[in-house]
């Protein structure tokens, strides 16, 4: 008998092009049964992270940490500047090796940069001399994507993102708001299997942050699910946006709180007993 297990958070996949991983399982009465499970998408095993200083002195960035994300689970990771964060997700995007340990995105091991990873930086890198469409299409071109394709991914992402009015825009006509917008679309376009975000939304006033949240929310959810593991300082927008939420301190995973509050959630709504309860408990790590 074959079946499938599915890993998502809520257990309810419904894909039928995910990725997933064959294994035989025993059974009690002696048989076996092909069971297909799905591979996690981010697996992080003992890794390490050390810079050495000019002075020659060895500075741990970060310290045996192993976690698993699972596909279409969205990560936030928070804790204290200098703490290993940014690291963490450098070595996931293959920008840095670690130390030790290993780290593997849909069961391949990480030793570069790769189209399954799509990264979302502190500042929007478009090309300033592409459109708001162009710019959004570029990766689609460059694996070699028709037209006719890439004319209706753009178009149905500047539709979710709300610039279907400035597709022919330049960036330098944008705010920073709408620039993160088809920043973050542009990654999108590519449907990586993980999209990785360094403090994105850093700088941005509360009122634009809660539209980004809601753009950010609509794209993940649009279609299969996508991983996200993104760093963040805000406890608000990660309890906005997470599944789960790490703590980083001193290199280490000092907490993996889980986030059970309903969805959709928007930033204004992080509100009642529940929501407090996690709030606390996060103040309270951060306090140690």
């Amino acid at each position: 008998m074959r079946g499938r297990v599915c890993r998502c958070p809520d257990r309810t996949c419904r894909s039928l092009d995910c990725e997933v991983e064959r294994m035989t399982v025993e059974i009690g009465s002696g048989y076996t049964a092909g069971v297909e499970v799905r591979l996690p998408a981010i697996e992080v095993a003992n890794v390490s992270k050390q810079f050495r200083l000019e002075s020659g002195e060895v500075v741990n960035s970060v310290n045996s940490v192993s976690f698993r994300v699972e596909p279409g689970e969205f990560i936030c990771v928070i804790g204290p500047s200098g703490h290993g964060k940014s690291t963490l997700l450098n070595m996931i995007a293959g920008f840095i090796p670690p130390t030790d340990g290993t780290i593997t995105v849909g069961g391949t091991p990480v030793t570069k940069p790769g189209p399954d990873r799509g990264v979302v930086f502190q500042r929007d890198t478009l090309f300033l001399w592409k459109t708001v469409a162009q710019n959004i299409e570029f990766g689609l071109s460059a694996r070699g994507v028709p037209k006719s394709e890439r004319k209706v991914i753009v178009a149905e992402l500047l539709k979710i993102i709300g610039l279907e009015k400035f597709a022919n825009a330049w960036p330098k006509q944008l705010s920073g708001g709408m620039r993160r917008r088809v920043a973050i679309a542009a990654v999108f376009a590519n449907k990586p299997e993980v999209l990785l975000m360094d403090e994105p939304f850093v700088g941005i006033d509360y009122l634009r942050l809660a539209q980004l949240h809601e753009v950010l929310l609509d794209l993940w959810q649009e279609g299969e699910k996508r991983a996200v593991f993104m760093v963040t300082h805000d406890i608000d927008e990660a309890l906005t946006l997470a599944d789960r939420i790490f703590v980083i301190k001193h290199g280490s995973l000092a907490l993996d709180m889980r986030v059970d509050l309903p969805r959709p959630r928007r930033t204004d709504a992080i509100t009642g007993p529940a929501a407090n309860q996690l709030r606390r408990q996060l103040l309270e790590e951060f306090s140690r």
